[in-house]
């Protein structure tokens, strides 16, 4: 019976540590640089190809290759990078846009997500409470490909409307890699 409670507890105080962990808030970047960005190879992998991440990923890769790292589509290392818009505002469309669809940043060319049914993303019990405002978070993570074991991951998020995600996006990547070797929590570059 000791040996259980024991065993409980300490697996309690194993899990503390990663429960204690949230994201940054908006307007923040955080790196956890467990070592240096290595020269090897790096690949950047998409989670989710819409434009706006197909272009972030392409600057992504131009400030690794300025850092001296050789950059493609396969390699020694796989960054998987994350980019995510939260339009809480509608402001990207004309109010009317149901789930689904093509999101208000995307550009021809993109993968479409399935139209689903014409409900409108609203919360009919807060139409008079103001909204927050929409977000664009990008998330990096650096993996060996050899042991699996990450390397380096940073996270990013600043406020953005549907008018300005591509420019937001690009300003938090610069801000990433201004001084990625160090472990930090900074302000992420967002534009006013």
């Amino acid at each position: 019976m000791r040996t259980i409670a024991i065993v409980m507890m300490l697996s309690a105080f194993a899990a503390a540590p990663a429960m204690g962990q949230a994201p940054p808030k908006l307007g923040q970047l955080e790196i956890k640089a467990y070592q240096k960005i290595p020269k090897a190879k790096a690949a950047v992998q998409l989670t989710s190809d819409t434009a706006l991440g197909r272009h972030l990923r392409g600057l992504v890769m131009e400030q690794l290759a300025k850092r001296g790292n050789e950059v493609g589509f396969s390699g020694g290392n796989v960054m998987r990078m994350d980019v995510t818009f939260l339009d809480l505002l509608g402001q990207g469309s004309n109010r009317s846009e149901t789930i689904g669809g093509q999101p208000p940043y995307a550009d021809t060319g993109s993968n479409p997500r399935p139209e689903m049914p014409a409900n409108r993303v609203q919360r009919r019990d807060l139409i008079e409470i103001p909204k927050s405002s929409s977000s664009l978070r990008i998330g990096l993570t650096l993996y060996s490909v050899s042991t699996g074991k990450v390397i380096w991951a940073a996270t990013a998020s600043c406020p953005a409307d549907g008018g300005n995600v591509q420019r937001v996006g690009e300003a938090m990547v610069d801000s990433i890699f201004r001084d990625a070797d160090r472990s930090q929590v900074a302000d992420a570059g967002c534009p006013l």
